[in-house]
């Protein structure tokens, strides 16, 4: 077997793999192994699958061996390269939840939402073109759905908050969440002798604060002993970074509503986020200088504030 300078191996059948979207150590897809067979826990971009098929070479796996496909939502940081690893995957399954399983029989309608924000260059470069995945291979989720990979047993919940069509997977055997963006980002490059720091993600278009503290609340009600993020990798510290992550909610929250009728909301959001950012890395113990905090962070502020402004215009709507 030959292990991958992109491939980490967690233990316990569980590796995570760089998918080298936007930079290194930012976006990882999983692929879980028992008893010679596996399953791919979100798969980055098109431009990951080779890396994915590498992986799985790498362990001595044929893509034969793939049972399971499972996005944790649609959002093309997680689900973007489905359908091309789909293609190379003879007996894999799809998996989705039952809000995303349309997107990902037909693509068109993410890739149109997807190209009006970024522009055709942005679209090839990081996401390449959206492939089909055919019906009869797409299984939709269910609310404590239980799934078999080899001689374990993998059980989907439902977890909205970051996303209406966002399920988060839970391996008893490691006492892990395969968490997709619920669980928030935790970024290596912020790791200091306290541990990891997270963050919360409202990208937009369904941040709902209170769902997403609920479903936070779900998973540790499991007691789990480590979280697998997409963005980047696995931590501890579980219920620390939790507590974190429901007081920036509060935080984000209020300085959204302070901010709801300024005309200038969007750059103040941006500015509050980024003042909130730099103050938590800074009792966070960071060494990085500030700029290199914000440029590291830039991404997330900038979908953060949009992701806040589509919060608080749904709220003058009728059920807002």
């Amino acid at each position: 077997m030959q292990q991958q300078d992109f491939v980490q191996d967690l233990g316990q059948g569980i590796y995570a793999i760089d998918t080298a979207f936007q930079r290194e150590h930012f976006d990882a897809a999983y692929l879980v192994v028992d008893q010679g067979r596996a399953a791919f826990i979100d798969t980055g971009t098109n431009h990951a699958v080779p890396r994915l098929l590498a992986a799985l070479e790498g362990l001595g796996l044929l893509p034969e061996a793939v049972d399971w496909v499972i996005p944790t939502h649609v959002h093309l940081d997680h689900a973007g390269g489905v359908g091309l690893l789909m293609q190379s995957l003879p007996k894999a399954r799809l998996l989705v939840h039952p809000r995303g399983a349309r997107h990902m029989i037909d693509p068109k309608a993410l890739y149109l939402g997807a190209l009006a924000v970024y522009g055709e260059a942005e679209m090839q470069r990081s996401y390449g073109t959206l492939r089909s995945v055919p019906a009869e291979r797409v299984d939709s989720s269910s609310d404590g759905q239980r799934i078999r990979l080899g001689c374990r047993e993998l059980l989907l919940i439902d977890t909205p908050g970051h996303a209406k069509h966002h399920h988060c997977i839970w391996d008893d055997r490691s006492r892990g969440w395969f968490t997709g963006d619920t669980f928030g980002l935790s970024y290596r490059e912020f790791d200091t002798a306290k541990g990891p720091w997270v963050l919360p993600t409202s990208t937009p278009v369904q941040f709902e604060p209170e769902a997403l503290k609920a479903s936070i609340a779900r998973m540790l009600s499991y007691g789990p002993t480590q979280m697998y993020l997409t963005h980047y990798s696995r931590v501890a510290e579980v219920e620390r970074l939790a507590a974190s992550l429901v007081a920036q909610i509060d935080v984000m929250v209020a300085l959204a509503l302070a901010l709801k009728a300024d005309p200038q909301r969007h750059e103040r959001l941006k500015a509050g986020l980024s003042a909130h950012y730099l103050s938590e890395l800074k009792s966070h113990g960071c060494a990085l200088t500030p700029e290199r905090q914000l440029e590291l962070l830039a991404t997330d502020i900038e979908l953060n504030a949009q992701g806040l402004g589509v919060w608080l215009d749904k709220l003058d709507k009728p059920g807002g």
